[in-house]
């Protein structure tokens, strides 16, 4: 619920823009999430090989090797030197999403991610309480832990467990304890962390928001004097913290959302009403400037005697 009208999140953009225009970034990531995902599964599912392989290392039209950068790192420090197509296939994703935005991936491609807003629309709609929230920097712990596993065992350990890899291969072969995963991940953000799992505790959006420091694509306050404090943008945003900076800085203080933390997912976007954000460039600093206050009228002079 809005502080201000008390009105379901999303409610006065969905009157202003209508229902699609309150969520057109929410639509086109379904779609981006669906078509990556298809690519990966036309040809298990139907013969059709335009990819083949994972998100963790695939080929593309048999020219264009992609590969985990995530996972090329904990292989280099398992003590497993990598093929010359998995080092270049690394290096193409790795450059792409440091320039894009490390975690347009999490918002944009990985298929946990209806997962874990599917429970966060649902936490909302029974008013759940905000629940256990770790510090974010335990998703780094676990980047850190990860990779020492890696070091240690000689095994690409994140991969063990990873619910990205084991969802595209339940998909192939038959789900089976593939589900109990994602139920758990489900269960986690609804119940215990509300944005849990992708906020606090998963090491590849870790990984891929270090990458992203000084990515191009950002999402910027430019309108924020049209700011009426609805907190629309809070309640949908995956990593709130990183609205107030941009929206409520000092005069002066840029209105670029520069964290790394930003998943540049557009949902603020889709339910400002008053189109505080936009999605740009990182040089893009302009700010509109607030209108002028509606000029008094000046006072009549005395009539004489």
């Amino acid at each position: 619920m809005t502080a201000r009208t008390h009105m379901p999140v999303g409610h006065e953009a969905r009157e202003v823009k209508g229902w699609v225009g309150a969520h057109r970034f929410l639509l086109l990531r379904r779609f981006s999430q669906v078509f990556f995902l298809a690519l990966f599964l036309l040809g298990p599912w139907f013969g059709i090989w335009i990819v083949k392989g994972t998100l963790a290392g695939s080929l593309t039209l048999d020219a264009l090797p992609l590969t985990d950068p995530f996972i090329l790192l904990q292989g280099l420090v398992a003590g497993h030197w990598p093929e010359m197509t998995a080092l270049v296939g690394g290096l193409i994703v790795l450059v792409a999403y440091a320039l894009i935005g490390g975690r347009v991936y999490c918002s944009w491609v990985c298929p946990i991610n209806p997962v874990t807003d599917a429970a966060h629309w649902l936490h909302r709609r029974l008013d759940l309480p905000k629940g256990w929230q770790p510090k974010r920097s335990t998703r780094l712990w676990i980047l850190a832990t990860v990779l020492i596993v890696s070091a240690l065992t000689g095994v690409i350990a994140w991969e063990l467990v990873n619910p990205i890899t084991m969802l595209h291969r339940g998909l192939v072969f038959g789900m089976g304890f593939v589900w109990a995963m994602v139920v758990a991940i489900f269960v986690f953000d609804l119940f215990v962390a509300r944005h849990g799992w992708c906020g606090h505790i998963c090491p590849v959006g870790a990984f891929y928001g270090l990458i992203s420091a000084k990515s191009l694509l950002r999402v910027s306050a430019t309108n924020r004097a049209a700011c009426d404090d609805c907190m629309d943008c809070y309640a949908v945003c995956p990593e709130n913290q990183v609205i107030s900076p941009a929206l409520k800085g000092k005069p002066g203080s840029s209105p670029l959302i520069l964290s790394p933390d930003c998943t540049t997912c557009g949902r603020c976007i889709d339910v400002c009403s008053v189109d505080v954000f936009k999605l740009t460039h990182r040089f893009d600093d302009a700010v509109v400037a607030p209108p002028d206050p509606a000029a008094a009228p000046e006072p009549r002079a005395a009539r004489p005697a």
